[in-house]
């Protein structure tokens, strides 16, 4: 049976991969439920769904850090997400990769993708006044120059992540609205982690969450 909690009027759910990247919320209380799901895909897969099976929410707020392809973001800035994929799900051959849709392994319009991608266009967008961005999600971070080249070739994106397009699949599916917030720790193929910019990051990101929250507990 699914229930309802009586913390916040509307029924919220704050997931992160890591404690770390919402250290504020995890630290110091939080007004809205808190999921940290674990690292990539299957984990997000597995306890979102699970987690939803149980509440009946009225938003799904995914919080993270990521790793930009653009040099026109800045180290630190936090962003949402328009769109994202699983970058790295395809074919390869002879030393090409080749992304699901364009293997014909499956149809690029079907529910709910749409022309391949997994796109936000619900109504929390409309108040979500961050640089909107185009993402990839992948099993592995970027690091070499060819995986870096095909990425960008297939799909022009501006940030990577190891989670959203699973928030992405699994909210489209159940129809419940979502917003995922990723704030800008490094450039990717940057390994060198003393030119990374994590704790401003982090504490960006924090900063627009709790804009959003507040915007949202008081309508």
């Amino acid at each position: 049976m699914k229930y309802k909690h009586e913390i916040c009027p509307m029924q919220i759910l704050l997931l992160s991969a890591t404690a770390n990247e919402i250290e504020l919320f995890t630290r110091n209380g939080s007004p809205v439920d808190l999921l940290i799901a674990g690292v990539g895909v299957p984990a997000t897969l597995y306890h979102l769904q699970k987690r939803m099976q149980q509440i009946d929410y009225d938003l799904v707020i995914q919080a993270g850090i990521a790793g930009t392809f653009n040099t026109n973001i800045a180290l630190g800035e936090t962003v949402w997400v328009q769109q994202d994929c699983f970058g790295d799900l395809g074919t390869e051959e002879k030393g090409r990769f080749a992304p699901l849709f364009e293997s014909g392994l499956a149809d690029k319009n079907e529910f709910p993708f749409t022309d391949g991608w997994l796109t936000n266009s619900g109504k929390i967008t409309n108040q979500v006044t961050l640089r909107g961005v185009r993402a990839v999600t992948v099993n592995t971070i970027t690091d070499s120059p060819l995986q870096q080249q095909q990425l960008v070739e297939h799909f022009q994106p501006d940030i990577e992540s190891m989670e959203g397009a699973a928030l992405h699949y699994v909210c489209l599916q159940e129809k419940v609205p979502f917003i995922q917030l990723r704030a800008i720790s490094n450039y990717v193929g940057e390994r060198d982690k003393s030119k990374w910019k994590m704790q401003e990051a982090i504490t960006n990101l924090h900063n627009e969450l709790l804009k959003l929250l507040n915007q949202q507990i008081r309508r």
